[in-house]
């Protein structure tokens, strides 16, 4: 009859409906990584103020003190415990974030992608106001920790990033893939310096607790966005448990079972390929505030916004320089030519010692961001369209993994090679991404795949 879909079309049309009609996940993933990389910083400073005060040391990282050649125990100590509860605080996270994420990504696959970013949202939210009691009521810093737990136990960005991912995947062709996982790297990119050059300039103006105030706004129209305006990309949504065991073995499987369209060599070295990168990548970022703060940069928070703006800024050139190497050169070959870049960028910040070769550090990495999106492109595509929540949030677990490793790793290095080579640490990551490198290139060499190209 006339003006009557029939039962069995009728959730379908609703669907695509859904899709075509409500709001895409990019603005989400935008917002929650400026309201992130707004405090990221600003915590790092506020440590090194609250570490200074109480050590006596006058905190305002002055040019004049950082002119004396002489060694000051005092600035040590504070550099030490900066980057010791920096170390705290990732740990604490990462280490719920490893189970939430995965359990929380797996379910999406059954209850569509909403939720999950729901979750992630208010999680994020919380740990923003737990920072903003610390700073306005002088609390211990131990709670900073606290509200990096409590935003693990809801998922996460790393949960947030799942659900994003799984979402572009749900509705994007094989061909178009690896240039819209780019985008959506690309809006974190764009988000981060936004974030970073209003974080630096307002840091100055008006303290601590103003950006951490911005961030909570941000959060709670993200969550409202998440929940009542996000197009659900799952087709069908069926209701599922949440805390049961079928989640965690749907990924273990991912790895373990053979099917014909996917090879369980590939996605498990794609994945170590994953995880090397971003453990350089936020090993590398979790000292970089510190190296700038102290000896022989001396930052303000002026230019620490810049680097940070700088490094952000990576994200966007990354994705243009993609879509133009994509017209005459293979993803793989694109992928080796940004970790080539990767590691110049590290040498340099290694003996970086005034603010010019710092940033000509930062100017190499403009290609250094094409490697993650060509490898998750290329992990999406070995999987079906049932397990790409699965598969993400597998991803997400690597990422926690390489963050808990990078913040190991490289948050004890630098304070203990600060008296002979401060940038140690930045010379080990350049050795690491020898690995992905050589990797990557034996693949394609060994089992090339024309699909991935």
């Amino acid at each position: 009859m006339e003006g009557r879909a029939s039962p069995s079309r009728e959730p379908r049309v609703r669907a695509v409906a859904d899709v075509l009609c409500r709001g895409p996940v990019e603005p989400l993933i935008f917002f929650a990584n400026f309201a992130l990389v707004l405090q990221g910083p600003v915590t790092t400073q506020y440590l090194w103020y609250r570490f200074s005060a109480d050590l006596g040391y006058n905190g305002t990282h002055d040019r004049g003190g950082c002119s004396n050649h002489t060694v000051n125990p005092t600035v040590q100590e504070v550099e030490t415990l900066t980057s010791h509860w920096t170390l705290y605080m990732n740990l604490g996270g990462l280490l719920v974030g490893l189970f939430s994420s995965t359990l929380l990504g797996a379910w999406s696959d059954c209850v569509g992608r909403r939720r999950l970013l729901v979750l992630a949202s208010f999680g994020l939210l919380l740990q923003a106001l737990v920072s903003i009691f610390v700073v306005q009521l002088q609390l211990h810093v131990g709670y900073f920790v606290l509200g990096r737990i409590l935003c693990a136990l809801f998922g996460d960005f790393s949960g947030l990033l799942a659900a994003g991912f799984a979402s572009v995947a749900d509705v994007s062709s094989s061909h178009s893939r690896t240039i819209r996982m780019a985008l959506l790297e690309a809006c974190i990119g764009v988000a981060g310096m936004l974030a970073s050059l209003l974080g630096g300039h307002w840091l100055q103006a008006q303290g601590y607790a103003n950006p951490f105030w911005l961030a909570l706004a941000l959060l709670i129209v993200m969550t409202l966005y998440a929940a009542f305006c996000f197009g659900e990309t799952m087709k069908e949504p069926t209701p599922a448990r949440l805390f049961t065991l079928r989640h965690h073995r749907s990924i273990v499987q991912l790895y373990l079972a053979s099917a014909p369209e996917k090879s369980r060599k590939h996605l498990a070295l794609y994945s170590l390929v994953i995880f090397v990168v971003v453990t350089v990548h936020f090993g590398a970022e979790d000292i970089l505030t510190i190296y700038e703060l102290s000896k022989p940069l001396c930052w303000d928070s002026k230019l620490i916004g810049y680097g940070s703006a700088a490094r952000h800024l990576q994200y966007l050139s990354s994705l243009l320089g993609l879509r133009l190497l994509q017209s005459c050169l293979a993803d793989t070959w694109v992928a080796e030519i940004g970790l080539a870049f990767n590691i110049l960028g590290m040498v340099v910040f290694a003996f970086a010692t005034t603010t010019p070769l710092m940033f000509t550090g930062y100017g190499l990495l403009f290609l250094s961001l094409v490697i993650t999106p060509i490898v998750r492109a290329k992990l999406s595509k070995l999987v079906s369209k049932s397990e790409q929540g699965a598969l993400f949030s597998a991803v997400a677990c690597m990422n926690s993994l390489a963050m808990l490793t990078a913040s190991s790793i490289f948050n004890s290095l630098y304070p203990a090679t600060l008296n002979f080579m401060k940038g140690f640490p930045f010379l080990l990551g350049a050795g690491l991404l020898f690995i992905p490198a050589i990797l990557i290139g034996m693949l394609e060499r060994t089992h090339p795949h024309p699909e991935f190209q």
